[in-house]
């Protein structure tokens, strides 16, 4: 598939960054239409949003380039090229989150319970835009001979993005019918940290252009690490609710 969609004034627009930006508008949507049967105003999502989405693209491009900087260090030209794919998601959810937090705080709203309302929006979020990764043909996994292989450069190989986005979608369906269940705030933010991280743990593995801290791949550490923390702050947040 062409990963160029169209051309506006002899300026290419690629499938993955309308993919992309598709994920995060629902995602926005989502979150705006949950923050009203929560009593909140939708200018509460908005603002967040308009903070929130430019600092993750910012986190997952830098968070990829990072770790990729043998490469760009020697084509520094390549760094802000977001239309050739590189987003890491982690750096993009870290990103997002912490400009959030900061936003909370300086206006006095309750982080956790914005986290509980946004939570399906970054899953959803996920979900769509993983299929960039499909069209530019990147985040796929080793050769298999399953019948549901995909084709790339020649080989027949896991397609771990869609692994990762069938996972997601249920994910994002799971905290929807969640919500009324929930036993403390934040716990609809932990489910999303610790069942996504879970799925990636397992599916990194199966991939083959991992980033790598060394020998071990970037995001099963980072998984681990989330899984950690995401308990971690469950066990602090039912103290305070209770």
């Amino acid at each position: 598939m062409d990963p160029i969609a169209f051309e506006v004034f002899g300026l290419e627009i690629g499938w993955y960054g309308i993919i992309i930006a598709t994920g995060m508008l629902l995602g926005v949507i989502v979150a705006t239409i949950r923050a009203k049967k929560e009593g909140l105003h939708e200018d509460v999502i908005i603002d967040i949003a308009l903070l929130a989405v430019p600092a993750a693209l910012i986190g997952a491009r830098l968070y990829y380039v990072i770790f990729k900087w043998d490469f760009y260090s020697q084509y520094p030209q390549y760094i802000l090229n977001f239309r050739q794919g590189g987003l890491a998601i982690h750096g993009g959810v870290i990103a997002g989150v912490l400009v959030g937090y900061l936003y909370c705080r300086y206006k006095g709203y309750g982080f956790w319970r914005l986290a509980d309302i946004c939570a399906p929006s970054i899953i959803l979020g996920q979900a769509i835009g993983r299929w960039g990764n499909y069209i530019n043909q990147e985040a796929y996994g080793r050769p298999t001979d399953l019948p549901w292989a995909i084709e790339v450069n020649g080989d027949m190989v896991h397609p771990t993005f869609l692994y990762e986005s069938l996972w997601n979608f249920g994910v994002f369906l799971f905290l929807l019918y969640y919500t009324k269940k929930k036993k403390y705030t934040g716990q609809i933010f932990i489910l999303y940290i610790i069942l996504y991280s879970i799925a990636r743990f397992f599916i990194e593995g199966l991939r083959i252009d991992s980033l790598m801290i060394g020998p071990l791949r970037t995001a099963q550490v980072i998984s681990l690490v989330l899984i950690t923390g995401a308990l971690f702050l469950a066990s602090q947040l039912k103290k305070r609710d209770y």
